[in-house]
């Protein structure tokens, strides 16, 4: 197979190709340091803020889709085979985009400096449906990008308005040429752009990766740079081998099987999103508040187990569900439980050259009943202070093989065993019953105090989740136990 040394994709409709700079390079630094796209502006240089949305178009199933990325923490090989759309190029003063008139005539830009970045989001939903948005709908897509001047209400308006009639810009009009371009892109090989740093590389090929990350286990494999790019732009981290594993063949799929689903590891959180609501509507409602829709245009299943935060949202909900993950060293493949994948803070039994390549869920057996529960600071785009995932099943009215999963409570995500003992063969109507293992939670974990938390709001916090799941499959109404002005799971089982 051909092995290419520079990044290639489309801008403006034509073809580029560029050498990276350095492995770290980012998008954002190539638009505004080497192309001069000064419209793209940096702001947080960590995801949060939006100012440096731009949009990514790929051809998935046949199909052009567009979606918005924080530039600053995308690195540049990463868009390798993309179709690139920044500011500049979707409109002019006087031919301006529906999205871009919109905010003009609704006066939703004051000092601009995070306008551009609300336009491309906007753009990618401008793109992504063809059924007029809710003023929810737009709230949710918007979510990812900060303002500090205008205030929401008339850039709402703005989307609303652009949003509600037929979705025709020369985008649309040129997307068989674009889908043209980009399956001709797609048809090269391997990618390995080297330089006096280091290099970076995008295999496509299991195998490719495997004999890769075998010559160089020193290698950082990355997959969607949600963390890794803050790594570089906060920790400024010289990463001089970089593995990324988005174009390998079947990392990326999403297969769904009467057992469950089976998740590659390269599959983003958009990707999967779907099938994880048909799973249980908690988990959706999880799904949507995992970052932004940026974060979750990039960020993967896989790389949020991988990096073993102890405060990740996924692996709670995971360890919960039962799932297991796949791990290949070489040749050699091996399958654990996603609970026994973390074994102290900052340690995974994950072996050298080893990467996790696949997660599989299986469904819920009937009479199984799932709750999960993120609390943070911020309702969107937050980090979790305490995670709380809760699987039951039921015997006779009593619970059976509880388990009781917690992300923010210890060093790594982690079950409550003390509180699952307390909860098996437990009535969950008896308050007393409830009441002891609830406070069984105190034998589980010892939380530390930090920025996010303190020790005490944590442990309180866990006995109110465990109360609450315990609450709501006895048949209390979740009008009571959810917060209100939000979308909110419809739940046939609470």
């Amino acid at each position: 197979m051909e092995v290419r040394d520079s990044v290639r994709f489309l801008r403006a409709g034509k073809p580029v190709e560029v050498v990276p700079a350095h492995p770290c390079e980012t998008l954002l630094d190539h638009l505004r340091l080497r192309e001069g796209a000064l419209g793209t502006k940096e702001g947080c240089g960590e995801g949060d803020c939006g100012a440096c949305t731009i949009a990514i178009g790929r051809v998935r199933d046949g199909n052009l889709t567009y979606e918005p990325v924080n530039a600053c923490i995308q690195l540049l090989g990463m868009v390798d085979g993309a179709d690139i759309v920044t500011v500049e190029d979707i409109g002019t003063t006087r031919d301006p985009h529906p999205v871009q008139d919109a905010m003009a005539r609704h006066h939703g830009s004051q000092c601009g400096f995070c306008t551009p970045g609300i336009v491309m989001s906007l753009f990618t939903l401008y793109h992504r449906q063809n059924d007029a948005p809710t003023r929810a709908d737009i709230n949710e897509w918007l979510s990812g990008n900060l303002c500090r001047c205008t205030g929401y209400r008339p850039i709402v308006e703005a989307a609303l308005d652009a949003l509600s009639g037929p979705r025709v810009d020369r985008f649309s009009e040129h997307r068989g040429q674009t889908i043209q371009a980009l399956t001709a892109l797609s048809q090269t090989g391997d990618l390995l752009c080297e330089s006096e740093s280091g290099f970076f590389a995008a295999p496509r090929a299991v195998e490719g990766l495997a004999d890769l990350y075998l010559q160089h286990p020193d290698a950082t494999l990355v997959a969607g740079a949600t963390d890794v790019g803050l790594w570089i732009t906060k920790d400024l981290r010289e990463l001089a081998k970089i593995i990324w594993v988005g174009q390998v063949a079947g990392l990326n799929n999403v297969t769904e099987t009467a057992e469950g689903l089976t998740i590659g590891a390269a599959c983003t959180y958009s990707d999967v999103e779907a099938a994880l609501r048909s799973l249980d509507p908690d988990l959706g409602e999880l799904w949507r508040r995992i970052g932004s829709k940026q974060v979750r245009s990039s960020g993967t299943v896989g790389g949020n187990i991988a990096n073993g935060s102890p405060i990740g949202d996924t692996p709670p909900a995971l360890i919960a569900l039962g799932a297991r993950m796949e791990l290949r060293c070489g040749e050699r493949v091996r399958e654990i439980a996603v609970e026994d994948f973390f074994l102290d803070y900052g340690k995974q039994d994950r072996r050298d050259s080893e990467f996790v390549s696949a997660i599989r869920i299986p469904k819920p057996a009937p009479g199984r009943v799932f709750r999960c529960y993120k609390i943070s600071k911020r309702f969107d785009q937050d980090i979790s202070s305490v995670m709380g995932a809760f699987s039951f099943s039921f015997t006779d009215g009593r619970l059976t093989r509880p388990i009781v999963a917690f992300g923010g409570m210890a060093g790594i995500p982690k079950r409550a065993p003390a509180a699952e003992a307390a909860l098996e063969k437990m009535d969950p109507g008896d308050e007393a019953q409830r009441q002891i293992a609830v406070d069984a939670l105190a034998d589980d974990f010892s939380p530390l105090d930090d920025h996010r938390a303190s020790a005490r709001y944590r442990l309180e916090t866990a006995r109110v989740l465990l109360t609450k799941a315990l609450l709501e499959i006895n048949g209390k109404d979740t009008r009571m136990t959810r917060i209100r002005g939000h979308r909110e799971p419809d739940r046939a089982d609470g």
